[in-house]
């Protein structure tokens, strides 16, 4: 049977390396998962709560297309609590994870053939559902001078029809500050390119609070998620922000795509949104395991990183070491037991030099794994 061209995307290579990790530890071996960005802690004991009892109470079908509307309103006072924006709870769509968010952003604002510039490193499934879509992705290599981000400069002469920008960044960890968000912002409306912001690290931020575009203009897309800072990754619910005269355009899209985010993510992810005291403590781990990284890896002979503005990784040039990392990372999971992510998910032309280490699982498992790494790297 014939597959469509636009299936030809290139495999997720982090999900790759989970499986090989997968199976090594299905052969008996201990492995230390530094590859996914997965956090080590579990949703907040309040989420679980509350969907046992809504359980108990309801049969949990189907939702509107644009999500429970508690969950709506709990989302946009979020916005008030953390950047003191005022935003109305209509143009708050929730979406089945991030990755639901992503195909029905680019659905609703491109055309077949339409250029959308990406951060090259940048998270690999932005080019891949870009391609599916049979949309044109196109990579902008970032300059560690700006701290792997785009600059206004780097969409000159591009042609596109929009820009996609996280901050924090997959895999860098680093962030835009208000003005450098602005004026990306002003250089992609400058040629009539739709602004996308993927926010889904927010909340996970070290020394200074992450930016959100509603700070900037009610003319952009933004894309959050329940997985990262809220520990939920398994029950793929998040969130878009939209323009009010797009509510509609996403809903027709939703209805018809994915009818609703689960019901029982919904009502979990409400809950979730008031276990601050939970949530702060999973920040207190990052925040050790952060420390340890940036301590640890130079010990171990990765001294070309730069430190994380925020999430929780930290990406390695290792071109001293290798000019194959997807051959490297496979070697530090069968020599050292410990599980990373090749360069080449997040940049294809020079991701063949740069690893991703993950710190999002316990303090313990990061202390293991870099005691692993740095006898790894001597006996190399």
């Amino acid at each position: 049977m014939r597959v469509s061209r636009r299936s030809s995307v290139d495999p997720f290579i982090v999900m790759d390396v989970m499986e090989a990790a997968r199976q090594a530890e299905a052969a008996g071996r201990h492995i230390i998962h530094m590859e996914v960005g997965q956090p080590g802690t579990g949703a907040p004991k309040a989420a679980a709560s509350a969907l046992a009892d809504a359980m108990g109470r309801e049969s949990l079908g189907y939702t509107v297309a644009l999500g429970l509307p508690a969950l709506r309103a709990r989302i946009a006072r979020l916005y008030g609590e953390w950047y003191d924006v005022d935003l109305d709870p209509q143009r708050v769509i929730i979406t089945p994870g991030s990755s639901g968010g992503f195909i029905l952003a680019f659905t609703a604002l491109f055309d077949t053939g339409d250029r959308v510039g990406i951060g090259a490193p940048g998270y690999p499934s932005y080019r891949q559902i870009l391609r599916a879509l049979d949309l044109c992705p196109v990579d902008i290599a970032t300059a560690p001078e700006n701290r792997f981000q785009p600059v206004a400069s780097d969409l000159e002469g591009r042609d596109l029809a929009g820009l996609m920008v996280a901050s924090p960044a997959n895999p860098t960890g680093t962030m835009l500050d208000k003005a450098a968000l602005g004026s990306l912002i002003d250089a992609a409306a400058g040629q009539g390119a739709s602004f996308i912001s993927d926010e889904i690290y927010h909340g996970i931020e070290y020394e200074a609070k992450a930016v959100t575009a509603l700070q900037v203009t009610d003319e952009a897309y933004v894309i959050n998620s329940f997985s990262k800072y809220f520990s939920m990754t398994g029950w793929r619910v998040g969130w878009l922000v939209v323009p009010e005269d797009h509510v509609r355009v996403i809903e027709r899209i939703a209805q018809n795509m994915f009818i609703c985010a689960p019901h029982a993510s919904q009502i979990a992810a409400l809950a979730a949104m008031d276990a601050e005291d939970e949530l702060q403590a999973n920040m207190d781990v990052y925040r050790a395991n952060r420390k340890l990284m940036l301590e640890g890896l130079p010990e171990a002979g990765f001294t070309k990183i730069a430190p994380p503005d925020g999430a929780f990784y930290v990406y390695a040039d290792v071109s001293e070491m290798t000019d194959d990392s997807r051959a490297f990372a496979a070697e530090t999971l069968e020599q050292a037991g410990v599980a990373v992510t090749p360069g080449l998910d997040f940049d294809p032309l020079r991701g063949h030099q740069t690893l991703r280490f993950s710190y999002a699982r316990s303090t313990a498992d990061i202390a293991e794994g870099l005691a692993r790494l740095e006898a790894f790297m001597q006996a190399r």
